[in-house]
């Protein structure tokens, strides 16, 4: 039985691990030749290794020689490319620890956040675009964040970079829709991915559920299901979204979570 991305090639940055992973699996699953590339060539090698075919390369995503060359390599070894997922993002232990409020942001925390989550995801559609327009179209598709449409009290730089992310997404599929290129953003939210299961502590997690209108948290698995769709053609006629994905945090008030231990204490919802 065919696949839906049958004779595709999609390239996945960040997918040493976590979502990435997870996207670079079932892209493959649906039919297409996938490459992962990550800063990490190793972490890229071990979850290529259990994707039939999947080929892993490095790139610095603050390098534009580096990413340069990820796409000339992956042109080169598969003639195209017609699915590019930014995934890629710094928001390792060392840079939360630096990007707090704006009083007390390290600016170099707010450079690499920038460096890495916009002008890395710039870099790569920059270089990439060509090649789609050159074969006939092609689906880009941003990792962004809930951070990135609503305040916090830390993790400035972070969200900061998400909402410039939300707004890159919407300059691509303005400028190359005509052409085929369509660009969509995953407007995300917590996810439990290994790093999240390692570093969360459980009541956290019971607070994050609590906003949730889930009986569930995310998995890394259902980010990839919309990587997927909006890698294929079912999705054509979409472009230029910011779509939610987070189990509907950003679809209700925020005293939700507090109406909601109410209302289990009345027995009822009537106020």
């Amino acid at each position: 039985m065919a696949g839906k991305l049958d004779g595709r090639v999609a390239l996945v940055t960040g997918a040493g691990g976590g979502i990435g992973a997870a996207s670079a699996r079932r892209l493959a699953a649906d039919g297409a030749q996938v490459v992962l590339a990550d800063i990490d060539i190793r972490a890229a090698q071990t979850a290529a290794a259990g994707i039939p075919g999947a080929v892993a390369l490095p790139v610095d995503l603050t390098q534009e020689a580096s990413v340069k060359a990820l796409t000339e390599a992956v042109i080169a070894q598969f003639g195209r490319i017609d699915v590019l997922h930014n995934n890629a993002a710094i928001q390792n232990d060392a840079q939360r620890q630096k990007d707090l409020d704006v009083v007390n942001l390290d600016l170099a925390a707010w450079d690499m956040a920038m460096a890495v989550n916009v002008r890395g995801a710039l870099l790569m559609s920059r270089h990439v675009i060509p090649q789609m327009i050159a074969q006939g179209g092609g689906s880009i598709i941003h990792s962004a964040s809930g951070f990135g449409v609503q305040g916090e009290s830390t993790l400035t730089a972070y969200g900061s970079s998400k909402a410039a992310l939300i707004q890159l997404n919407r300059m691509i599929a303005t400028q190359y829709g005509k052409q085929n290129v369509r660009s969509n953003c995953m407007v995300i939210g917590f996810v439990l991915t290994p790093l999240a299961v390692e570093t969360t502590p459980d009541v956290i997690k019971d607070i994050l559920l609590s906003h949730h209108l889930t009986p569930q948290l995310g998995q890394p698995e259902d980010i990839a299901n919309l990587v997927a769709f909006l890698a294929g053609d079912d999705s054509k006629f979409i472009t230029g979204a910011a779509i939610p994905i987070d189990g509907g945090v950003t679809a209700h008030q925020p005293s939700y979570a507090d109406f909601q231990k109410l209302f289990a204490a009345m027995g009822s919802t009537k106020l």
